[in-house]
């Protein structure tokens, strides 16, 4: 265990020190104001140590027996002015560093959301919203808070420190520096090992808070739910449990931060014990003036004082680069899907697709899809079926290269989507989910989302394409209507068709429709079918479906089962066939029939 725990901190200080390299960039974009604002710090520093000495002089010189005539006028307005500079020069660094520090802030920010957006569709269908979001606010805060320690604190204590050992060195006998480095030393030590001991639950509380926050933004985003199950207690119970553990890690860190700084004081307490002891016996013996009494306790005030501050920063840079770390580990995990390195833009003319023997899993034990060869000619709809799990949504999220294929190739006019530009590939697709989750705004701004640059009537015509423009303008507000976080203030079919008037509005040349009506009534599926019809005259269309209803009208439909496709023809083709789809289509009619007839019944 011990040997474990000597070869984890130099991999730990090694992981922090490439952490910092990596931010690096982000503060040095103003190099120019960085360097001036350290040359600040520097004067800044040097006109405070400067102090105590032109306060030796005035004490010195009024220790002289003499009349008031002679009073040190120059060595007061010397004083006077070194408060000022000191003051001028504080204020001067931080005007110049804080475009630094907050240009660092909004740069690191941006990159992390971009990131997110390049990872995988695998890495968002793992991710806990809540987490990721507490670890991203403590992530770039933590660079903040680093710029502000390192500029702010740490620098300009190393500055008066140095300052401060040259006075002494250069001035005094060598046991007031001797002490006065003694003092640091165990200081420092004595600060590491607790605060490095204590650390733990600092760790343990971040956990625990990250825990506690997915723990309530997944309640709140899944609010039906927990009210379909009467799971409100339960919530407040998994929540209050990771809350309370967290408390006590927080207490554990608290109390042992009080330990740390009663610590500290001793060991400061100690050490200017020590210095003012020796001081007063120069003074007495008549080697030291009672204005270096005064000077070398004021430099031990200004060397304590911030150093005892350093204990706290040493522990919240801790923190930081804690909190550092997981945003580092975040930036680097691997996007997977990759534009290749020659990689060129998508030429769409013909806008024809095929699935040449594919394969694909996403788990090297768990194959979906097994030697796939599916063609799409230019302007024709094909539709795939085939039971749950069959593998038909996987299809799609090939074709918008959410996932490489294991073997095979997806081509688009003779095009392999791999060798192709993400950005052009997705500009020629437009999906519509199963699920079409809206932003919380307005019905506006979720179609008019697929063309920022789209006109109001762009909008509009797309809305009476897809069969939404009449619903709309029945509202009180209309298109500026707000429709809640996630679309929930509209039913499925509502959002469906905003769905698909946004999907013509990108008036792409390939549209994918991804089970879009397989959570709907019959009535809103026939509108659906309806608005799709619309939208997809001359535009190379795949279907994938569970509901046969949706796909009669394909030129082709291919049956899926267990990642293979064991059936292909049109609608009356397949029927005639007698194989799954035939049993699929009477099945499905023989539910159609008994919902009708239930319907009939209410």
């Amino acid at each position: 265990m011990q040997f474990h725990a000597r070869t984890e901190e130099p991999h730990k200080q090694r992981t922090d020190f490439k952490n910092l390299l990596q931010m690096f960039p982000y503060v040095w974009t103003y190099r120019w104001r960085v360097l001036i604002a350290l040359a600040c710090l520097i004067i800044a520093k040097v006109a405070t140590v400067a102090v105590p000495i032109v306060l030796k002089g005035i004490v010195d010189t009024l220790d002289i027996e003499a009349s008031l005539l002679i009073l040190p006028l120059g060595l007061l307005l010397a004083y006077g002015a070194l408060r000022l500079t000191t003051a001028l020069f504080n204020e001067l660094r931080d005007v110049l560093f804080a475009r630094v520090r907050y240009r660092a802030i909004q740069r690191l920010s941006t990159r992390v959301l971009e990131h997110l957006h390049q990872l995988p569709l695998r890495f968002h269908l793992e991710r806990q919203t809540g987490s990721i979001t507490r670890d991203l606010e403590r992530g770039t805060q933590s660079l903040s808070s680093l710029i502000n320690y390192m500029v702010f604190i740490i620098i300009p204590t190393i500055v008066e420190l140095v300052l401060v050992a040259a006075i002494l060195l250069g001035a005094y006998a060598l046991k007031f520096s001797f002490v006065t480095l003694i003092t640091i030393v165990i200081y420092i030590l004595f600060t590491l090992t607790v605060t490095n001991w204590r650390m733990r639950f600092r760790h343990e509380m971040n956990r625990l808070d990250s825990k506690a926050n997915s723990i309530a933004v997944d309640s709140l985003l899944n609010y039906e739910t927990v009210k379909y199950f009467n799971n409100e207690r339960y919530e407040l119970e998994r929540y209050g449990k990771t809350l309370s553990q967290w408390e006590n890690a927080a207490v554990q860190s608290i109390t042992t931060m009080s330990m740390l700084n009663f610590g500290q004081a001793l060991i400061i307490a100690v050490g200017v014990t020590f210095i003012m002891i020796f001081a007063a016996g120069g003074v007495t013996d008549g080697t030291m003036s009672l204005g270096d009494l005064v000077l070398v306790n004021a430099l031990m005030l200004q060397l304590f004082i911030p150093l005892n501050t350093l204990g706290i920063v040493y522990r919240q840079i801790t923190y930081s680069l804690a909190d550092m770390d997981m945003l580092v580990q975040l930036l680097n995990k691997d996007t997977e899907i990759n534009d290749a390195e020659n990689a060129t833009e998508l030429n769409v003319h013909a806008a024809q697709i095929e699935f040449d023997q594919v394969s694909f899993s996403y788990n090297v034990d768990r194959e979906i899809l097994n030697d796939i060869s599916i063609k799409i000619p230019s302007g024709h709809k094909v539709a795939v079926v085939g039971p749950s799990g069959a593998g038909k949504s996987t299809l799609a999220r090939l074709l918008f290269r959410f996932y490489d294929v294991t073997t095979g190739a997806v081509r688009i006019d003779g095009q392999d989507v791999r060798e192709c530009t993400q950005d052009s590939l997705h500009h020629a697709i437009a999906v519509v989910p199963q699920d079409t989750v809206l932003f919380n705004e307005s019905i506006y701004f979720n179609i008019h989302y697929a063309k920022p640059g789209a006109s109001k009537e762009e909008v509009e015509h797309a809305a009476k394409l897809a069969n939404i423009h009449d619903f709309v303008e029945q509202l009180p507000q209309q298109y500026d209507t707000i429709v809640g976080e996630r679309g929930l203030k509209l039913s499925g079919g509502e959002k469906q068709r905003i769905s698909i008037a946004r999907a013509v509005l990108k008036n792409p040349r390939i549209i994918i429709f991804d089970e879009a009506t397989s959570s709907l009534d019959s009535h809103s599926e026939s509108v659906i079918l309806n608005a799709m019809q619309e939208v997809t005259h001359g535009v190379t269309t795949l279907v994938i479906a569970h509901r046969l209803s949706t796909v009669v009208d394909a030129d082709t439909i291919y049956v899926l089962d267990q990642g293979r496709v064991i059936e292909s023809g049109n609608h009356r083709a397949l029927l005639e066939q007698q194989g799954m789809y035939a049993k699929m289509w009477t099945l499905q009619q023989e539910e159609r029939v008994a919902e009708e007839l239930d319907a009939v019944v209410v």
